[in-house]
């Protein structure tokens, strides 16, 4: 049999027939246990003090985080605002490049205010039930300002938009960063 290998570069147990093929059953004796079972049976995770936390990342570990939604919010309005006021300096028409970057930014800054608007209300912090129907209906209403911009707004300029959206969105990291 040719398989386009030289004879003298072909592994000698795979020529002779001695290595393991992926198509034969190995004699190995199967075992009810795998690896993986083996390897959280191994790891016994032990929580961090408060104590060992602030001696590994600092005392700053155990202050609250400054960053709360509706301060991201108001970021990625000013951040949809100042790449609006690009496209519009830098456009061939700067009008509906702007506009567009408006609404790419709304589209981004509009579901999350209806999230953190959500997450204010006293007890939906309490239960994941509530986290999960805040992003479900942050994802339907972002699907739904998509589609309606494609259907309503004739000249949209989808450069302008998708990269207006796409930085509002991650204005998140930013203001994690910028803790």
């Amino acid at each position: 049999m040719t398989t386009g290998v030289p004879e003298n570069e072909r592994d000698p147990a795979v020529a002779s027939g001695s290595a393991p093929s992926p198509c034969k059953p190995s004699n190995r004796p199967a075992t009810a246990r795998n690896d993986w079972d083996d390897e959280l049976e191994d790891n016994d995770i032990v929580p961090l003090t408060r104590g060992e936390a602030e001696r590994m990342f600092g005392p700053q570990v155990s202050r609250p985080s400054r960053v709360t939604p509706t301060k991201v919010v108001a970021a990625q309005m000013v951040v949809s605002l100042a790449a609006a006021l690009a496209w519009w300096l830098f456009s061939k028409s700067p009008g509906h490049a702007a506009l567009s970057a408006v609404l790419g930014g709304a589209i981004c800054w509009v579901p999350s205010a209806l999230f953190a608007a959500r997450l204010r209300r006293k007890g939906s912090t309490e239960s994941i039930l509530a986290w999960v129907l805040g992003e479900a209906v942050k994802i339907a209403s972002t699907v739904a300002m998509f589609v309606a911009t494609a259907m309503l707004y004739r000249n949209v300029h989808w450069l302008a938009l998708l990269v207006t959206y796409l930085i509002a969105l991650k204005t998140y990291w930013l203001a994690l960063a910028w803790r």
